[in-house]
């Protein structure tokens, strides 16, 4: 099975200018982050519009966090995690925040990124349905239509999880259609539940449908990879380590940060693009985003800290549903330097 562009959503992108104005890598050239007080404007693109799990990122900006370490922070919305790898890529942005798969998959088509620290190491991959309606476990998926999106990870490792929960492929329904489609489809009742990130897209839906989700969880099925991550150019790794090393310890603070103040995070996205949802959704969206942040190898450690078996499991199991090259060894993709010994 080879990796299709489905990667690439269609969206209009948005830019939000916070803290002062950021611009691209400069084609690689040295960048270094303020001292004594000062700082360098700094750019990160998302991977889509902003949402609950990006709450963070703006918290730290409005809590001086990246300021504090240096950086002048423009965060800028994305149009899917394969645009943002192949931005950084080419310098159009200092940073990206996009999904692992996308990442790899772009690496290994001569993508000059890496990542960073991969910080949602629990993939939010689900099958959402109506908590109300006729699929209350993963045996009731049988004789049912679900909406997925071709060549992306959570629909090209769906056989996978069906295979662990003992559900033949066949007799499971799969009509293709974008994100927005998905959620059109399952909000008008043409499909019977949908595949893509919980944490996303399900607030967004129990908001808009007035009715509860159930979430069938690929990780409950012990099927488990990495999803979404902090990524730079290779050049920036190189000539910019301190800038890099700036990006990844403010990262990891407002995470910490976000997590220790869930309201006073979400409160902070609230207003700063039109495509962001509902205050009530974006708390939802980031409370479901929490637990996502760890595995049981990097339980008790910071947000953005790997541990080796977990990429390797997360590249045996891309491989396997071919959305990535079979025995890579984690190095390729990741580089564990800004990160090391970090508790």
């Amino acid at each position: 099975m080879k990796l299709r562009n489905a990667f690439v959503a269609a969206a209009a992108a948005s830019t939000l200018v916070l803290a002062g104005c950021g611009g691209g890598a400069g084609g690689g050239a040295e960048k270094a982050p303020g001292a004594d007080g000062e700082t360098t404007a700094t750019s990160l693109m998302l991977n889509w519009y902003p949402y609950g799990e990006h709450a963070p990122f703006y918290y730290g900006v409005q809590e001086g966090i990246f300021a504090k370490h240096g950086i002048d922070l423009t965060i800028n919305a994305g149009q899917g995690s394969t645009k943002t790898a192949q931005a950084a890529g080419s310098n159009q942005t200092d940073f990206g925040w996009a999904d692992t798969a996308a990442v790899m998959s772009n690496i290994d088509k001569g993508v000059n990124v890496k990542s960073v620290g991969v910080f949602l190491q629990t993939t939010p991959s689900a099958v959402q349905v109506y908590a109300d309606g006729p699929i209350q476990t993963t045996a009731d998926l049988a004789g049912k239509t679900i909406a997925v999106s071709a060549g992306d990870a959570p629909t090209t490792t769906f056989p996978i999880f069906l295979e662990r929960a003992g559900v033949p492929e066949n007799e499971v329904q799969q009509q293709s259609l974008d994100s927005a489609g998905k959620i059109a489809a399952m909000l008008s009742g043409q499909v019977d539940g949908l595949i893509g990130f919980a944490h996303d897209q399900g607030p967004n839906i129990a908001n808009k449908s007035g009715r509860e989700m159930r979430y069938l969880r690929y990780s409950d099925e012990g099927l488990n990879f990495f999803s979404n991550g902090l990524i730079a150019n290779t050049s920036t790794i190189e000539r910019s380590p301190e800038l890099v090393q700036a990006m990844v310890d403010a990262t990891q603070e407002s995470f910490e940060a976000a997590i220790a103040n869930p309201e006073a995070a979400v409160k902070s996205m609230v207003g700063k693009d039109p495509q962001t949802p509902p205050e009530s959704v974006l708390l939802q969206q980031w409370q479901e985003t929490i637990p996502l942040l760890t595995t049981a190898a990097t339980e008790g450690q910071a947000p953005g800290v790997n541990a080796d078996e977990d990429w390797t499991n997360t590249i045996t199991t891309l491989s396997e549903a071919g959305l990535t090259e079979v025995g890579a060894e984690p190095t390729k993709y990741w580089d564990s330097s800004f990160t090391a010994g970090k508790e």
